[in-house]
């Protein structure tokens, strides 16, 4: 882990965040307070799960038929 000042930081933010890219945590102290820590940000994009809502939904025997508000207009 990594641990810089504000200070320190205006003066080596390329640096800094390369060493986040690379994997090393950065963490930016304000009065040896934590106050950011730089991460990367994912590039992986997520895959949707297929199936993963199985047996959530279900949907009734008659869920095709007429509704009883629109028996007249069948007709």
């Amino acid at each position: 882990m990594h641990k810089v000042t504000i200070d320190e930081a205006k003066v080596q933010l390329p640096d800094l965040i390369k060493e986040a890219i690379y994997g090393e945590d950065v963490i930016i102290t304000k009065e040896n307070i934590p106050i950011v820590k730089i991460v990367p940000v994912s590039q992986e994009i997520p895959k949707p799960q297929f199936g993963n809502a199985k047996g959530l939904i279900t949907i009734s025997k008659d869920f095709d038929e007429p509704l009883e508000d629109f028996r007249d207009y069948m007709r």
